[in-house]
């Protein structure tokens, strides 16, 4: 990744050729900015190539869900992923609109159940009426907010019924002590969103190599979620 952005081939990088190509990564710019800080160790706005090394190998535990601290940097992750945000494939090529649903069609039926049940308005749950759902996971509240984030893709501060299978999805798998990732794999955005959105701010779709695992024959059961909780503030 070096020469990329080390064009002058002095064996360092300064912050403005480093954010352009960290942006690729797919991660938001808070994440980045810890990051950089993490990697930029005497403050100079310029990177050395260990540095460097340092800012890919964090890209990498974050793209996997892993905390980004120093602490991290031992953990076995694979390579970081890095996509050119000016190819019109990202958002409605075929690369990420032929990818299979990761959202398995048996699973979709409950969480449609449960969707309905919550007494969506125009097709759309608001963020009040999701939370007790997301709560009765008893997941951390860090966590559910990531969940949170990555499900309302448009970015609209609700969930249609695709978005909130999606993270009931996620949900899911951190039940299954999966970590949910910093960016929204390819493989689970849902085929209605995977066309080029021009909701400012949306999230490109980053093909990932995230696995989704096959292994979601053990689902707990929805009863966990569906609960119902008095929906009072």
């Amino acid at each position: 990744f070096l020469p990329q952005v080390d064009s002058t081939n002095a064996g360092r990088v300064l912050a403005s050729d480093a954010a352009v190509f960290l942006k690729k990564s797919g991660l938001t710019d808070l994440v980045l900015g810890k990051i950089w800080d993490l990697a930029d160790t005497d403050g100079k706005g310029i990177l050395n190539k260990q540095e460097f090394f340092v800012a890919l190998r964090l890209v990498a535990c974050a793209q996997n869900g892993l905390d980004v601290s120093l602490n991290s940097l031992n953990l076995p992750v694979p390579p970081p992923r890095f996509t050119d945000t000016s190819s019109p494939l990202l958002l409605s090529g075929t690369a990420s609109n032929d990818l299979p649903w990761a959202v398995k069609l048996e699973d979709k039926v409950k969480y449609d159940a449960i969707f309905d049940s919550l007494n969506p308005v125009n097709g759309l749950l608001s963020g009040d009426k999701v939370k007790p759902v997301l709560l009765n996971s008893k997941l951390p509240v860090d966590i559910l907010g990531r969940v949170w984030e990555l499900s309302d893709i448009d970015r609209d501060g609700m969930l249609d019924r695709d978005e909130f299978a999606v993270a009931m999805c996620l949900v899911y798998c951190a039940l299954e002590k999966e970590p949910v990732p910093m960016s929204l794999p390819a493989a689970l955005v849902p085929p209605s969103k995977r066309k080029p959105l021009s909701v400012p701010g949306a999230m490109p779709l980053i093909p990932s190599s995230v696995p989704t695992k096959e292994s979601h024959q053990s689902l707990p059961p929805v009863g966990i979620l569906a609960a119902k909780t008095p929906l009072t503030q």
